[in-house]
C-alpha cells in the first residue's frame, strides 16, 4: 500500500534531507558512537540545511512552514539510516513547540536566530532522580527573589544535556500549590551553578549525549520565565502529544527499516540449501511482521495528517505512542532471531537496532502511562 500524505513537495524534501545524512551524519556515526556524543559541526550543518526550525519565524532563520509532516520525513530518515546519535527530534519536535508558543518578543529576538542556525542546541529537564512520569512529583525549586528565580534541583536522563546551550527546566514556583505551582524556565550555559554530570553510559544510542544537570542556586533571571509563572503542567500536557507522536512515528519508520533489512537477509541467507526464508516458519513470521506493519502504517499517516491540522488529541497521541513502540520491540526481536547468530553481531545494524529500541517504550511517557491516558479518555 503506498503512503498518500505526502505531495511532491515533500518528496522532493526527503530527497534532501537523505542528502544531509549520506554527508553530514552517516560517514561520522560510528565514531560519535565511541565518542557518546556527535559533533557540534553535524547541529550547524543542519541550521545551513535549513532543518532546524522548520516552522520557526523565516526572520530569525527559521522556515516558516507549519507544516509538520516535513519533521516527521527527517525523523522517518535519520531512523531509516540509524542515525541515532544528534538529538534534532528533542530540538526541533518538542523544545521548538514550547519556544514557538510561549517566547515573548525579546526572547524570540535572543535565541531564534540560534536556535534556527544550530549555534543554540536545545534540551528540556523534567525527569528527576525519583520522579519520572509523575511530573508532578517534582521535587526542583525556583523561588523567586528580586529581579531572579533561586532554582535548586537536579535531572536526569537529558537527551541533549551535555551539549545544550538552553535547556528549558520544569520547576516548582510555588512548591505548594501542586500541578499549579509548576513552572517553565529557559536555563541558560554559562549560568553559576549550573553544572552537567556524568554522560550517562546506556543500553543503547550511545551516540546521543544523555546527562545529568545540576543547579545549585542558579540565579535565572524572571525574563527567562517561558508563558506564564504557574501554566507550566498545562503547557507540558499541551506539548506531549507532539512529542509522543514523533516517537511514535520514529518507530513507525525504524521498525519498516529493520522488517526490509531482514526481509533481504531472508532472501540471500542459505540453510540446507535454500533461502531461509523459503522455511514456512520463517515465512510465516515475515507474514506477520508485514501484516502487523501494514495497519500500524495506516494509523500512523492518519494521526500525522491530523497533527499537521492541529486535530491531534491526547488519546490519539498516546495510542500512537505505545503502539508502535511497542511494535518496534516485537519487530526488531523477530527480526534478530531471523539474523540468528548474526544478528547479535554489532557489525550488523539490526544487532544496534536491538540495543535502540529498547528505550523506545519508555522515554516520552512508558506504555503504562499511555494506557492510564487513554482509559481516563475512556471515562474509566
Amino acid at each position: 500500500m503506498g503512503r498518500d500524505i505526502y505531495t511532491d513537495e515533500h518528496d522532493a524534501f526527503r530527497d534532501m534531507v537523505r542528502s544531509f545524512i549520506e554527508k553530514e551524519a552517516a560517514p561520522h556515526h560510528e565514531q560519535w558512537e565511541k565518542d557518546g556524543i556527535v559533533s557540534r559541526d553535524v547541529w550547524l550543518a543542519a541550521g545551513r540545511a535549513g532543518l532546524l526550525g522548520i516552522d520557526m519565524p523565516e526572520e530569525f532563520g527559521g522556515g516558516g512552514n507549519s507544516d509538520y509532516r516535513y519533521y516527521v520525513i527527517f525523523n522517518e530518515e535519520l531512523a531509516k539510516a540509524g542515525i541515532s546519535g544528534p538529538g534534532f527530534a528533542v530540538h526541533n519536535d518538542i523544545n521548538g513547540g514550547y519556544l514557538r508558543q510561549l517566547c515573548t518578543p525579546e526572547q524570540q529576538a535572543r535565541w531564534f536566530p540560534g536556535y534556527c542556525s544550530g549555534e543554540i542546541i536545545t534540551a528540556i529537564a523534567m525527569t528527576e532522580p525519583a520522579a519520572g512520569s509523575d511530573l508532578q512529583g517534582i521535587k526542583t525549586t525556583a523561588i523567586k527573589d528580586g529581579d531572579d528565580y533561586v532554582l535548586n534541583g537536579s535531572k536526569t536522563f537529558i537527551s541533549n544535556g551535555i551539549l545544550a546551550d538552553l535547556v528549558i527546566v520544569v520547576a516548582k514556583t510555588d512548591p505548594s500549590a501542586g500541578a499549579k505551582g509548576v513552572s517553565l524556565l529557559a536555563v541558560e550555559r554559562g549560568m553559576a551553578g549550573f553544572e552537567r554530570g556524568r554522560n550517562l553510559d546506556k543500553v543503547g544510542m550511545h551516540a546521543q549525549d544523555t546527562a545529568e544537570l545540576f543547579f545549585d542556586n542558579v540565579r535565572v533571571p524572571k525574563a527567562n520565565l517561558l508563558g506564564e509563572e504557574g501554566m507550566g503542567f498545562i503547557y507540558l500536557m499541551t506539548n506531549l502529544a507532539r512529542e509522543r507522536l514523533s516517537i511514535g512515528a520514529t518507530a513507525m519508520a525504524a521498525a519498516e527499516d529493520a522488517f526490509e533489512q531482514t526481509l533481504e537477509y531472508c532472501k540471500t541467507r542459505e540453510a540446507f540449501g535454500r533461502p531461509i526464508g523459503k522455511f514456512q516458519h520463517n515465512r510465516f513470521t515475515l507474514a506477520e511482521m508485514k501484516t502487523e506493519l501494514t495497519v500500524a502504517r495506516s494509523f500512523t499517516d492518519e494521526c500525522i495528517l491530523k497533527e499537521s491540522e492541529n486535530e491531534l488529541t491526547a488519546d490519539e497521541a498516546a495510542m500512537l505512542k505505545w503502539w508502535n513502540t511497542e511494535l518496534l520491540k516485537r519487530v526488531v526481536d523477530r527480526c534478530v532471531q531471523l539474523h540468528g547468530g548474526y544478528g547479535y553481531m554489532t557489525e550488523y545494524p539490526i544487532a544496534k537496532a536491538y540495543q535502540d529500541v529498547r528505550i523506545q517504550t519508555i522515554f516520552g511517557g512508558t506504555t503504562e502511562i499511555m494506557k492510564e491516558i487513554i482509559g481516563r479518555g475512556l471515562g474509566v
